[in-house]
């Protein structure tokens, strides 16, 4: 009975090579796992775990959901919040390349724009009085006579750039002969002919150098600067930026604050019908209405995105290959900052201690939680809503299995057999290795 006993309890060669090779191919998932996270943090688009905690299902889903700072999204729909975002990146920015000649000036002009807008103009035509065309409060429009340009700080409008065109209008020859007639000289004499004759030649090239100054001049200043993007995009000026931006892109949408509240209520709704649901078609139903939930929300907080990674792009073109060596700016603490920190890192320490059988048991212990983590947020339980995708499980799916998998694992001493842990016991801890 005994010798069945210790034949049941033995682990042949066979059934340790397969052990220890289960143990090295899950360590090596989970290493090129981490290993490739972390790469992609230096390129375009980094790994996040956001999404997949956003898409938490079950009844821990809050839970994990909150893990995200402003899982709905609502922060990036706030004008003032991105715009302390932004200027917190920009302080960094500068920081991290103070020693780069005029960058804070030149991310500030890259941020808010141009302070003035200029254009070269010989001189006004015969005529243009500039005081007569009226700016807001604040703003102006003059010629600079010294240094022979047009300048503003505003941005114009087409129809001020056509009053500014119009200021420049050539006069008549029957008007010259009318006022030289009005003034007692004959309108047939010699001196008044040539004055007649020659102005509206002279003026016309004026006139046109004119009307090329202004229109440069307008193309100049309807570029919007991306912090008066931003404000189009968010808060809709229905003002002068408004006007700049539907003039030069031909696209504002003036319905945007009803599309931010049909995304609010949409949220609203299917919150209150996930509490509510109990049937296969009401799962359904949530399923389309999340799907339809994350287009609106793409559709609103996806060209905040692009204005911010379109900042970031350009503020890193003012660089040199020499200056931008220190690399990006680091992103700010956050609470999905540090989760993904730690997910890239354990997976690859515990992957490498895997499948070196460094602190077997240990490691696997740790492989088994973190995969029970990646299981609970779309766990296939009845009842959840399975995201789309060919798997259908049903309580078991793969992280399930490679959780059991690493329990097992951990149960048994396969470093003992075959890695590290075997030479620690053998030369440093002189005791017999298994």
């Amino acid at each position: 009975m005994s010798t069945v006993t210790r034949s049941v309890r033995k682990v042949g060669f066979l059934a340790c090579f397969l052990l220890v090779l289960l143990r090295i191919s899950i360590g090596w998932q989970f290493l090129y796992e981490g290993l490739w996270k972390l790469e992609s943090q230096k390129t375009s688009k980094p790994w996040s775990a956001e999404g997949y905690l956003l898409n938490a299902r079950g009844p821990l889903r809050d839970r994990f959901r909150n893990l995200v700072n402003d899982p709905n999204g609502f922060d990036k729909l706030d004008f003032e919040k991105v715009v302390v975002e932004w200027d917190k990146w920009r302080d960094d920015f500068v920081a991290l390349h103070a020693d780069v000649d005029g960058i804070k000036n030149r991310v500030a002009e890259l941020l808010e724009g141009p302070k003035m807008f200029t254009q070269g103009l010989d001189e006004l035509p015969a005529g243009v009085d500039l005081e007569k065309f009226k700016t807001p409060q604040g703003a102006y429009l003059r010629y600079n006579a010294k240094q022979k340009r047009l300048e503003t700080n505003l941005h114009l409008l087409p129809a001020e750039r056509d009053a500014l065109i119009r200021l420049a209008v050539a006069k008549p020859a029957d008007e010259g002969q009318t006022d030289a007639s009005a003034g007692g000289e004959s309108a047939g004499g010699d001196s008044a002919e040539r004055p007649v004759g020659d102005q509206p030649a002279k003026n016309r090239a004026a006139i046109k150098a004119w009307r090329d100054a202004v229109s440069a001049l307008y193309a100049k200043s309807s570029k919007l600067s991306l912090r008066e993007r931003l404000r189009v995009l968010l808060q809709e000026d229905p003002d002068r930026i408004g006007a700049i931006h539907e003039a030069q892109a031909g696209t504002i949408d003036h319905e945007r604050k009803g599309k931010n509240q049909i995304y609010t209520h949409l949220l609203e709704r299917y919150e209150r019908d996930l509490k509510q649901a109990r049937e296969a078609f009401q799962r359904e139903h949530l399923e389309n209405q999340w799907r339809t939930i994350l287009e609106k929300r793409a559709e609103l907080i996806g060209p905040v995105d692009a204005l911010t990674a379109e900042f970031h792009a350009a503020a890193y073109k003012l660089l040199t290959a020499a200056e931008s060596r220190k690399g990006p700016v680091a992103e700010p603490r956050s609470k999905i900052r540090e989760i993904n920190l730690v997910t890239m890192w354990s997976l690859t320490i515990l992957g490498a201690a895997l499948m070196a059988g460094l602190f077997s048991r240990l490691s696997a212990l740790g492989a088994a939680a973190l995969l029970l983590l990646f299981y609970l947020p779309m766990p296939p339980w009845p009842g959840v809503i399975q995201p789309p995708g060919p798997e259908h499980s049903l309580y078991v799916n793969k992280n399930l299995i490679e959780f059991v998998a690493c329990l097992a694992l951990a149960a048994l001493p396969t470093g003992r057999w075959i890695g590290v842990d075997a030479f620690i016991r053998r030369f440093i801890l002189r005791k017999r290795t298994d």
